[in-house]
């Protein structure tokens, strides 16, 4: 989804690519995660026009009320096929680092899991999360979008033309680029669009079209 709203002009968008780039990113979402300071939104995402997956999105609640204009994207999978993904990607991570002192411990290992790391509480937290944030925003704000669903429905939701490129596949931060005849969001606009309840793999993301900074 990264590369999809970077390539719809919403360029750069904020991801855990962009926390592991600077050591001082890493402790500001550590001292975040672990309540040492109040976080300023306008400054963790200054500079950026959308913001996906984690940590962004373990804040999802905060940032949707701090963004009121903000239009928000739920990603969804089937539950079997999200776990998957987790248990190949971020699981690996977050089950090496539980000595208290990382960013995952406080956000996803606590505060998203419950210190249980089980499978079938993954996939229970997973589903009852995805209820609770539809039942949160209505459908002018929110889209839930079916992961393999393609550029017609995110398109239509953002009020952004259809790109000749094809929708984006894998992880990859490095390979978007805007679509030809979209205007990557200029300075003044103000960060207001997405949050992003998700882990490494997103399944809540709140894009932001408007930045202010």
């Amino acid at each position: 989804m990264k590369r999809a709203l970077e390539m719809l002009g919403y360029d750069p968008c904020y991801h855990m690519y962009e926390v592991m780039l600077l050591p001082e990113r890493i402790q500001m979402w550590r001292e975040i995660a672990f309540g040492h300071i109040d976080p300023d939104w306008d400054a963790v995402f200054g500079g950026y026009h959308a913001t996906v997956d984690w940590p962004a999105a373990t804040y999802w609640r905060e940032l949707a009320v701090r963004y009121p204009d903000a239009k928000i994207l739920l990603t969804r999978r089937d539950s079997e096929s999200w776990y998957r993904s987790m248990e190949n990607t971020i699981l690996q991570v977050i089950t090496r680092k539980e000595d208290g002192t990382s960013v995952s411990y406080p956000l996803l290992t606590v505060k998203t899991f419950g210190h249980d790391l089980s499978k079938d509480n993954l996939i229970r937290t997973y589903e009852a999360h995805n209820a609770q944030f539809q039942a949160s925003f209505g459908p002018d704000r929110l889209l839930t979008y079916e992961l393999g669903s393609g550029w017609e429905p995110l398109c239509t939701f953002l009020d952004c033309p259809i790109p000749d490129a094809p929708y984006p596949r894998g992880n990859d931060p490095h390979s978007s680029t805007p679509s030809p005849g979209i205007r990557p969001k200029t300075a003044d606009q103000r960060f207001t669009q997405p949050v992003l309840w998700g882990l490494a793999l997103g399944f809540a993301k709140l894009d932001v079209r408007k930045l202010m900074l």
